[in-house]
C-alpha cells in the first residue's frame, strides 16, 4: 500500500515553536502588561467580516483591497473576507455593538491577520499583530497617550536602541484638500515619467504616490510640495500640542514630512516607529488619526486614533527570554509513581513548575531531567510522603541560599517540615 503523502505547510504561513515561540509570547505578554498600565480594555473580534467592511474602510484602490485580501463566497452566497487588519473590524463593532456609550473608548486586541502578498523576512500571508485604539476622542492628548503607550512597550521589550519615532501631520480637511490639489498639479506635470501604478493612483489617491518604491517615481515624489505650506492654524496647533505632549512625557521623535496615509479619512497625526535592524522592512509599529473612518461605515462623525505592530517583526528584535527551569519529579521505584504524580499536582497548584517523565526507571528519569534543562530533581522514595525524610532534593548550579529557598517553597507546598537532604551540583 502506497504511503500517504503528508501535506506541506501553506506558503506564507508558519509553525511557531521553541525560541521563536518564546519571543512571540514575550511580545504578547509585554503588550498585555503595558496596556493594563494605560487602562485599555481587551476586545476579541471575528477573524472574518463581510467584505464591505474592508472594501469601504480601506478603499477600493488600495493594494490590500485590490490585490491582497482573502475573499470568498460562503455557502449562503455572502462575500466574506479574512481580516487583513484590525481597525475596520473595530469600527464596525463600535457601530453595531453600541460601544458609542463608552466613548472615549480605549481598547486593544491582538491575533492573526491575512494578506495574500509575497512572503519575505518578517512578512507572512498569515501574520499576527497587536493593536491599540482610542475612539471618540478628538483631542491631541489621545494621540499623545497612544504614542507614549507604544514607546513604553518598545522599552519594556528591550528594543528601543536603534528604534526611532517618526512623526508627521496630515492636517485637517481643509489642509488635505489644498495639499491634494497641489500634489495633483505636481504629478500631472510629470505624468509621462510616472510608473503605471502611480498613474492609476493619480486621480483617485495621489498621496500614495509619495510612498511609492518604484525608482521611476522617487525623484518626482521627493520634489513634491510638502504639507506645511498648506497647514491651517488649527491643524498646526493640533500638531504642536502632540509634539509638546511627547516632549513632556520624555518620548523622543523626529519629523518626517514625507510620511503619509493615503486614505481620505486620515487626519492630523501619522507616525511610525522604525528600526535600522530589519533592512528594508524597517517599520515595527505604525498608525495615525482616522477621524473619518466611522463615518465611512455609516456612523456619525467620530474621532479615532490607533496603531498596530507586527508581532513577528517585534519578536525578531527581542533577545530570547529567560525560561523558568522546572523542577523534575522522579520516582525511585515504579511503585512510587502514583505518589510522584500526587506531589507534582500539589506543587503545580502552589505555582511551582514541575515536569515528569512518562516512562523509564529512576536512572532514565534523571537523565531526561538533566537534558530537559530542569533546575533540579525531587526524588520520591516512599509510597506515601508523610515527612521530609521521604523525599530527596537535588539542585543543579545553585548556591546554598538558592537551594534552601526552593526547598522551603517545596516543603510549604507539600506540608512537610523539611528534607532529609538537599545538595547542589
Amino acid at each position: 500500500m502506497a504511503k500517504t503523502a503528508t501535506p506541506n505547510r501553506i506558503r506564507g504561513t508558519q509553525d511557531i515553536f521553541g525560541d521563536d515561540q518564546r519571543r512571540f509570547a514575550h511580545v504578547v505578554e509585554a503588550f498585555e502588561r503595558v496596556r493594563k498600565l494605560y487602562c485599555f480594555q481587551r476586545v476579541e473580534l471575528p477573524v472574518f467580516e463581510a467584505t464591505g467592511v474592508f472594501a469601504r474602510s480601506l478603499g477600493e484602490t488600495t493594494d490590500v483591497v485590490s490585490k491582497e485580501m482573502y475573499t470568498f463566497e460562503d455557502r449562503g452566497g455572502d462575500s466574506i473576507t479574512l481580516r487583513p487588519e484590525f481597525t475596520a473590524g473595530i469600527a464596525r463593532a463600535f457601530l453595531t455593538e453600541g460601544w458609542q456609550q463608552y466613548t472615549p473608548l480605549k481598547i486593544v486586541t491582538h491575533g492573526p491577520l491575512f494578506r495574500y502578498e509575497r512572503p519575505q523576512k518578517g512578512r507572512y500571508r498569515q501574520f499576527h499583530q497587536i493593536d491599540a485604539e482610542i475612539i471618540g476622542a478628538d483631542e491631541p492628548a489621545a494621540d499623545v497617550e497612544l504614542l507614549v503607550f507604544a514607546d513604553q512597550l518598545i522599552r519594556e521589550l528591550g528594543i528601543s536602541d536603534g528604534v526611532t519615532l517618526q512623526l508627521n501631520t496630515l492636517g485637517d480637511t481643509e489642509t488635505r484638500e489644498a495639499w491634494r490639489a497641489a500634489l495633483i498639479a505636481h504629478f500631472e506635470a510629470h505624468r509621462g515619467d510616472l510608473s503605471e501604478d502611480s498613474l492609476a493612483r493619480l486621480d483617485k489617491n495621489p498621496m500614495r504616490i509619495l510612498d511609492s518604491k518604484d525608482p521611476r517615481d522617487r525623484p518626482i515624489a521627493d520634489s513634491a510640495p510638502g504639507i506645511d505650506a498648506y497647514l491651517t492654524s488649527e491643524a498646526g496647533a493640533f500638531f504642536e500640542s502632540v509634539t509638546k505632549g511627547l516632549d513632556a512625557a520624555g518620548v523622543a521623535w523626529t519629523r518626517n514630512d514625507t510620511l503619509v496615509r493615503g486614505l481620505d479619512y486620515y487626519r492630523h497625526t501619522a507616525f511610525e516607529f522604525v528600526t535600522d535592524r530589519l533592512g528594508a522592512q524597517g517599520t515595527v509599529l505604525g498608525g495615525g488619526r482616522y477621524d473619518g473612518l466611522i463615518e465611512s461605515l455609516g456612523g456619525n462623525p467620530t474621532a479615532g486614533v490607533g496603531w498596530a505592530a507586527g508581532i513577528e517583526r517585534l519578536a525578531m528584535l527581542v533577545d530570547e527570554p529567560t525560561v523558568e527551569a522546572p523542577l523534575a519529579i522522579v520516582a525511585d521505584k515504579p511503585e512510587f509513581v502514583a505518589e510522584a504524580w500526587s506531589i507534582a499536582a500539589r506543587l503545580r497548584r502552589h505555582g511551582i513548575a514541575t515536569t515528569m517523565a512518562y516512562r523509564g526507571n529512576a536512572k532514565r528519569g534523571s537523565e531526561l531531567a538533566r537534558k530537559s534543562g530542569a533546575s533540579g530533581i525531587l526524588y520520591v522514595r516512599s509510597p506515601k510522603v508523610l515527612t521530609g525524610a521521604d523525599i530527596h532534593l537535588t539542585y543543579f548550579g545553585q548556591d546554598d541560599a538558592g537551594l534552601w529557598s526552593t526547598a522551603y517553597a517545596v516543603s510549604q507546598a507539600l506540608g512537610v517540615d523539611g528534607f532529609y537532604r538537599g545538595t547542589t551540583r
